[in-house]
């Protein structure tokens, strides 16, 4: 993963941009779920949808990790 991204001579880390992707990732995950109805079988719907956020930033960031190696 790289250090930083320059954004108009502004470096901030990496982590923000994959940060607000895997949000947006999460607010599309989470209109799917509530369309099919599983959110009748989940306990704790705000901790749920805490472990998709984790789940899908992990995985962004495993991705940039995976491209920046090639």
């Amino acid at each position: 993963m790289m250090g930083e991204v320059d954004l108009y001579g502004v470096f901030v880390p990496t982590l923000l941009p994959l940060a607000l992707a895997a949000y947006v990732a999460l607010a599309v995950v989470r209109r799917g779920l509530q369309w099919a109805g599983a959110y009748r079988l989940v306990w704790h719907r705000a901790l749920f949808d805490a472990c998709i956020y984790v789940l899908l930033l992990g995985g962004f960031v495993a991705a940039s990790t995976q491209w920046s190696l090639s």
